[in-house]
């Protein structure tokens, strides 16, 4: 398929980038449903890692096969599939050239003690996507930890091995930690600040998640109120966030978060949608509902990204 304008005006921006880097971002945007429109959906499976996996996939037993996500992607014509080095290494061959795949490189986990602190464990690289065929590494970083800054690290010097190699970079850029409060996981100032900091890392696609109008910084705060910044609808906080990560220079996607009603999923979309952002990575609210139901809802939120 030719690449679009609008795709070739978004790979425009990126552009320190090699050839390698941006032929798999255009893949990525020139797949399925949403192909060309530089919107997409992204299904999402590490919850296995993160929660395990009664927690993950109890409430629809047949995501436990990893063939199972390979094919709701597919099927659905997502535009990428993310997961980590097991669930990819178990259809990577099956499904060899049929969508776009994402290899998460740090992972997680529930069993951790809270005194841990929040940081990831690498359990996979850049070689590794290579050998899988993979169009990018996923990586999650947790500005506001203590261990941010090894994070930051980490996925610097993995990032220049990624680029070099012509393999594209995802951050998900998830405030958490010692220094944020639950409420400030999502304000709209730490969700900016974590968009602004991915983009700095040198992050292709941003995925953060939405935000509320709640202001956690001080500092901030003042800013936000003398310079009378609207941050009042969920659009307008998209907006904001597209701002911080380059003045939309940078491709970001919206975290769909904990699973819930299929109305309040499309209210999402249409906020992304209405605020300029990319498009939404999606996983439990996918992968928990049938498949039927899924592939319902994801084609809804495909007709939304296309302006329904």
């Amino acid at each position: 398929m030719k690449t679009t304008r609008t795709v070739k005006q978004i790979l425009s921006k990126y552009e320190g980038e090699t050839p390698g880097v941006k032929a798999q971002l255009n893949r990525i945007m020139m797949t399925g449903r949403l192909a060309g429109t530089g919107k997409m959906i992204i299904l999402p499976v590490d919850q296995g890692f993160e929660h395990g996996p009664a927690r993950s996939f109890a409430p629809n037993p047949d995501a436990y096969d990893p063939h199972y996500h390979y094919k709701l992607a597919i099927d659905a014509g997502l535009n990428a599939y993310a997961a980590p080095l097991g669930m990819i290494e178990a259809g990577a061959d099956t499904f060899a050239g049929q969508i776009p795949t994402i290899l998460k490189v740090n992972s997680a986990n529930s069993l951790m003690s809270e005194t841990a602190g929040k940081n990831q464990a690498i359990t996979a690289g850049v070689d590794d996507a290579l050998r899988l065929g993979c169009s990018a590494i996923g990586f999650t970083i947790y500005p506001g930890s203590d261990m941010a800054l090894d994070m930051f690290e980490e996925i610097s010097a993995m990032r220049e091995e990624a680029a070099a190699k012509g393999v594209a970079t995802v951050i998900w850029s998830y405030p958490r930690g010692e220094a944020i409060t639950k409420d400030g996981e999502t304000a709209i100032d730490v969700a900016a600040y974590a968009a602004q900091i991915a983009a700095l890392l040198g992050a292709h696609i941003i995925k953060i998640k939405l935000s509320t109008d709640h202001l956690m910084l001080g500092e901030a705060k003042k800013v936000y109120e003398k310079q009378e910044i609207d941050v009042s609808t969920q659009a307008k906080r998209v907006a904001h966030c597209m701002q911080a990560a380059f003045g939309g220079r940078r491709i970001v996607v919206f975290s769909g978060g904990a699973a819930k009603g299929a109305d309040a999923v499309y209210d999402d979309a249409r906020a992304i949608r209405d605020g300029g952002g990319n498009g939404s990575i999606i996983g439990r609210n996918s992968f928990q509902r049938s498949r039927e139901d899924a592939l319902d809802m994801l084609g809804k939120l495909v007709d939304i990204y296309k302006g329904a």
